[in-house]
């Protein structure tokens, strides 16, 4: 225990003593203090003769500290020599302090520790990095892609690539994870040369964003690629807003915007291992849409991205119009199996071009998000855009005509019973692949004969709308028995300005357990179609339910019931007064 250490002997008449008798059974087992100090001693008796056969006792383990703080550096040890021939004296008696040595423990370099200690250090102080695979979730869930990979700080983030080449690696391949770029010729010439002159960032890029102004300055002083000033800049701009000077600026349509041609091609020459394409098409009055060649012909194709999964299209009118324009992107991705399709602002166009695009979709695409109108607001009556389109064809059906293809769909917008009352009708039980469906109901479409009292609201005070939300969880429940590989239903309507948004309808079919709200026409089609499956509690009764009243506790307009009678919602029908 002591080899290695430092021994020096101080021997002095204050280190001197005697005592008349020592042997062995006169040494307790608690010898020593029961809490360490650092003033008094730890003795250890040793005798000439037995040295050999004389073991110092040992502490029982229940006794606390056992063993002298190491923070003591300076051990006394004690020795205690018996003389031979005068057992009632012993000879000289000698302290020695025993000098630990320290242990000099140098700094290892950040540099030499492994790489995913370095992931985690990271993790911790920017957040844990999203997969850019955005495969699909076990559950299923709805994805909805953002900006997520692209830090809220880059410029601060950026500092850290100075604390070691390790660390410079792992955050340039943090930040160019996804890059953002502007859809003109001159940002893409920028972009060529940018990475011309640093050609191991390439290889970091998984996820692309392009958008396309929609806006230009008209005033020509002005240079159209000047970007917005820095934070510490920013105080310079109070200047040139002031009274005293001003500069009228005024708005046109963009002239420097790049073709999906040019865009293609230049993705096709810099990036080899991008598998996420994003393209916003912006929005505006009257936008203009984005061209796809510089001369258009019949038989021009776009330049081909085989390693591109998933493309999401934001301002999708701006860009896809007709069925002609989404061919010619599906021929640039013949590896695309994930389209998440968004549209800025409700327009009868959105849902009779997609009308004509989802009879037609590619085999190889299995993953479709649709979102047509994303509100989430109740509606009084039916707009006018919807009723277009109810005229010239019905899009449920031209929808569901998508299901034998797909395995997971998210659709927001409007819908009726007729869409899985198809799909039920067109797939085959044994090949079909649909796993997920999550739809966000806009409103349910039906006929609005007032002489018949139907009306085409969709708020939870009116009957017909929710007569008409049972009658799509009875349709979706009764398809279950030919899309026999579905796992997770989920169909539910959001209105943020309800006064109880626990009473917004929905339904959930996962794993054979079902909440949300409750019939006998609702049960009795889960029974015919799963029958194991059950609801996870009996239909919840509302606190103290009246006609058009509600006395409800705080916690129940925050959580909403796991089971609701669709009976409650008769009680309403003359409007909600929260008490």
């Amino acid at each position: 225990m002591l080899t290695g250490c430092e021994f020096s002997a101080i021997v002095g008449p204050q280190n001197s003593f005697r005592i008349n008798k020592l042997t062995p059974s006169s040494i307790s087992a608690a010898t020593g203090p029961s809490t360490p100090t650092k003033d008094r001693d730890l003795p250890h008796y040793k005798a000439n003769e037995s040295e050999k056969s004389l073991v110092p006792p040992e502490r029982p383990q229940s006794t606390p500290f056992p063993v002298q703080e190491i923070n003591d550096r300076h051990l006394h040890r004690t020795y205690y020599h018996f003389d031979d021939d005068n057992d009632d004296e012993m000879k000289d008696i000698s302290v020695e302090y025993i000098k630990l040595p320290t242990i000099k423990t140098g700094c290892a370099p950040i540099h030499n520790l492994p790489n995913e200690i370095h992931e985690f250090i990271l993790d911790y102080l920017l957040g844990v990095r999203e997969s850019s695979a955005l495969a699909a979730s076990s559950t299923g869930k709805a994805k909805f892609i953002r900006s997520a990979l692209r830090h809220s700080r880059r410029r601060e983030v950026s500092q850290l690539a100075l604390v070691s080449r390790t660390w410079r690696r792992i955050i340039q391949e943090r930040m160019y994870r996804h890059i953002k770029i502007r859809g003109t010729n001159s940002h893409i010439d920028d972009a060529v040369i940018w990475f011309k002159h640093h050609s191991h960032l390439k290889s970091y890029i998984r996820h692309i964003d392009i958008w396309f102004p929609v806006f230009q300055q008209k005033n020509t002083n002005l240079d159209p690629t000047i970007r917005i000033a820095s934070t510490s800049d920013r105080s310079l701009l109070s200047f040139y807003t002031s009274d005293d000077y001003t500069i009228p600026v005024s708005y046109q349509s963009p002239s420097d915007n790049s073709t999906l041609e040019q865009v293609f091609r230049f993705i096709q020459n810099t990036f080899d291992n991008v598998c996420i394409l994003t393209l916003e098409g912006g929005d505006r009055k009257k936008p203009p849409m984005v061209r796809y060649f510089q001369q258009p012909h019949p038989q021009n194709l776009l330049p081909e991205l085989s390693s591109v999964r998933t493309f999401v299209c934001k301002g999708q009118w701006n860009i896809i119009r007709s069925y002609t324009d989404f061919e010619n992107l599906a021929k640039a991705l013949p590896n695309l199996n994930e389209w998440h399709a968004f549209y800025s602002k409700p327009k009868s166009k959105s849902y009779l071009s997609m009308a004509t695009i989802l009879p037609k979709l590619p085999y190889h695409l299995t993953h479709l998000n649709i979102c047509l109108e994303a509100d989430y607001r109740q509606e009084a009556f039916i707009p006018e855009h919807a009723k277009k389109v109810r005229r010239k064809t019905h899009f449920c059906i031209e929808m569901a005509r998508a299901i034998p293809t797909l395995e997971h769909l998210a659709y927001t917008g409007r819908i009726c019973h007729e869409f899985f009352n198809t799909a039920a009708l067109i797939s085959d039980p044994r090949e079909t692949r649909l796993k997920t469906v999550d739809i966000v109901v806009k409103n349910v479409c039906r006929p609005s004969v007032h002489e018949l009292g139907w009306g085409d609201g969709s708020i939870i005070t009116d009957m017909k709308f929710i007569s008409a939300f049972e009658n799509l969880v009875v349709a979706a429940l009764r398809s279950l028995g030919r899309l026999a590989m579905i796992e997770l239903l989920k169909i539910r309507f959001i209105d943020l300005e309800s006064q109880i948004p626990g009473l917004n309808p929905y339904f959930q079919y996962h794993k054979d357990k079902c909440t949300g709200i409750w019939s006998d026409s609702i049960v009795e089609s889960l029974f015919s179609s799963r029958p194991a499956a059950s609801f996870v509690e009996k239909p919840e009764i509302i606190d103290d339910l009246k006609i058009g009243q509600i006395f409800a506790n705080a916690s129940f307009n925050r959580n909403r019931p796991l089971c609701i009678n669709v009976s409650h919602y008769a009680c309403l029908v003359s409007g909600i007064n929260i008490t």
